[in-house]
């Protein structure tokens, strides 16, 4: 198994401004992964599914999948199939990071779907160049109005499949401050498709 971008990536993880987790990995489970996705661990990807159940970025605010583990989906488990969307990651929020296959002539590149925009933004970041820049702290300033005091002891508290609803939700007016909003934890898969159906609802 190629170690390159396996040892990229620990080095960027140990260089990282805030805490992240890199959660081992079952080799069974990760091999029949990377099979289905039909990725080598040459990639920055296939290298997080073969070495990683999932990773936890900034106490967990960020989840990037793996091969799955402990109620942390795996990459490919998740699909937005109106979209064509390979789900990578997401935030506790139910903010998602997906991987969009390429244009005609063009590199596929990880698109961001905003809890408080409720829209996709293309980051024009391949998958390896998107988390690089996570692990080197662009977290921080994505997520710079979404958070609020004592967030770190919220979000560490949670279970891998869960994350925070907030009401009123942060897409309104009224939900923008977070620290004055109600928040509870939620199953995280139905926190993503709440927002999506929010979306949707506004379209």
């Amino acid at each position: 198994m190629d170690a390159g971008a396996w040892d990229e990536i620990r080095t960027a993880a140990q260089a990282s401004p805030y805490p992240v987790e890199l959660l081992a990995a079952d080799p069974d489970r990760a091999s029949s992964c990377l099979a289905r996705l039909g990725i080598t661990t040459n990639s920055w990807l296939g290298a997080i599914v073969a070495h990683t159940g999932g990773v936890l970025v900034d106490h967990g605010w960020l989840r990037v999948l793996g091969s799955g583990v402990n109620g942390l989906p795996e990459v490919g488990s998740i699909i937005d199939r109106t979209l064509g969307l390979l789900i990578v990651g997401h935030d506790v929020l139910g903010g998602q990071f997906a991987w969009v296959p390429p244009a005609a002539g063009a590199p596929p590149t990880i698109h961001f779907f905003a809890p408080d925009t409720l829209s996709w933004l293309d980051t024009e970041l391949g998958y390896a160049a998107w988390l690089d820049a996570v692990f080197a702290g662009s977290l921080t300033q994505v997520y710079d109005t979404l958070r609020w005091p004592g967030w770190e002891n919220e979000v560490s508290a949670l279970a891998f499949d869960e994350g925070i609803h907030t009401y009123p939700p942060p897409s309104t007016v009224e939900g923008e401050d977070l620290s004055k909003v109600s928040r509870k934890a939620v199953p995280i898969a139905e926190l993503c498709e709440f927002h999506h159906e929010l979306a949707r609802q506004l379209r």
